[in-house]
């Protein structure tokens, strides 16, 4: 893990994102140099500086892009307007729910990130998906050189992702390569459908995701037979919750498995473990719908996987890091263990000699990436070489 701030996790794990989507080194620096002494501030004080220097870097390139947009050179324009939405959103999910200018700079984010993807010309279309008065948004990546229907993986967030970050982070372009096409979604108490439509979480993943399947088996370009999903952190929970409970799934992959949600709610009421974001516990309550830290604690007890996995009956990979400061690694075999009906069940420990041991893999996701991108390639029907 690249430490910049030695005593802030949460700001270093930020950093880490937002290489990890394309961040630059040199406009890091300059993004960070000035933070040091505001890396040692109260939550409040020091998500606001680091906004400050974010949306400042976002802001000089958008700028450039701009220049490079009347000069006619639309795809270094797109670049640029790519990584501005990288550090607008990096920003933006430091600030407490409800901080004057969040709503804003979360609008300028999405803005920015589908100008940059249309002048780039990236293999990336924004779709939503009809869900009840409303709908859900996603990002749909198509497989390359698959001729008729394809197969796809349904990737879910995590506690405070969204569906740029994991399209950013790589998986959908390698799963591309590999002809197996991605839908990003942001599901209830993530991205788009909590900030915009205020849907929070909910602990029956199941329901989201059987709307997300009935949309998919709509498409000419999918294979309603070959329709896997993956969930990166709280995914982890999602994405076994939503295999177990809708067996239209083909397979199912956790990047960071969370067995056990309510328990390391207990313990980092007791201190113990890493938080993924300041303000945690008003972030957590907002995410889920809850009126108090005793409402949230309560629905929490609705958020583990016993006795849901052995209901899996299809291929499942459980990955995990093995220096993971969020998720012991304990839950990830506890998942194993209990996939005793899945037909091709394994467990994968990124380990340092690949790289990816925190949580997740965001210290370095291009190993691990590539691992399930083969994995879901080879189980889905995709292929592994060119």
């Amino acid at each position: 893990m690249f430490r910049y701030f030695p005593t802030n996790y949460v700001w270093d794990l930020s950093i880490n994102l937002a290489i990890e989507m394309g961040a630059k080194m040199g406009e890091i620096e300059e993004m960070c140099a000035p933070l040091r002494e505001a890396a040692s501030q109260p939550d409040a004080a020091g998500s606001q500086a680091f906004r400050a220097t974010w949306v400042r870097m976002a802001d000089k390139l958008c700028e450039l892009a701009a220049e490079d947009e009347a000069r006619g050179r639309l795809i270094s324009a797109g670049d640029k307007y790519g990584r501005a939405a990288t550090y607008y959103l990096t920003a933006e999910r430091l600030q407490a729910h409800g901080s004057e200018g969040r709503m804003a700079l979360y609008q300028r984010f999405l803005e920015v990130f589908a100008k940059g993807t249309a002048l780039a010309g990236e293999n990336c279309e924004r779709v939503e998906i009809p869900y009840g008065d409303t709908h859900l948004s996603a990002l749909y990546i198509r497989a390359e050189g698959v001729a008729g229907r394809a197969p796809v993986l349904v990737q879910l967030n995590g506690l405070d992702s969204t569906k740029e970050m994991k399209y950013r982070v790589g998986l959908p372009r390698w799963l591309a390569q590999r002809g197996v096409s991605s839908l990003v979604v942001d599901q209830p108490g993530t991205g788009e459908a909590l900030r915009l439509h205020d849907l929070t979480a909910v602990y029956n993943s199941e329901v989201w995701a059987a709307k997300v399947v009935d949309w998919l088996e709509t498409r000419d370009d999918i294979d309603p037979s070959r329709i896997g999903c993956e969930g990166v952190s709280l995914g982890g929970y999602y994405c076994p919750r939503a295999v177990a409970f809708e067996p239209r799934f083909a397979c199912g992959v956790v990047w960071g498995a969370n067995h056990d949600w309510r328990d390391v709610q207990k313990k980092r009421l007791q201190k113990e473990g890493s938080f993924p974001v300041p303000h945690y516990w008003s972030h957590v309550q907002w995410v889920w719908g809850a009126k108090d830290l005793e409402d949230f604690m309560r629905i929490a007890e609705n958020v583990h996987l016993d006795g849901v996995v052995e209901r899996i009956k299809v291929p499942f990979l459980v990955t995990h890091g093995s220096k993971d400061s969020q998720i012991p690694l304990h839950w990830a075999e506890r998942t194993y263990e209990q996939l005793v009906n899945s037909p091709k069940r394994e467990l994968k420990i990124f380990t340092e000699r690949e790289g990816g041991v925190q949580h997740s893999s965001f210290d370095n996701s291009a190993n691990a990436g590539a691992y399930i991108a083969d994995w879901v390639a080879e189980t889905l029907g995709g292929r592994v070489s060119i």
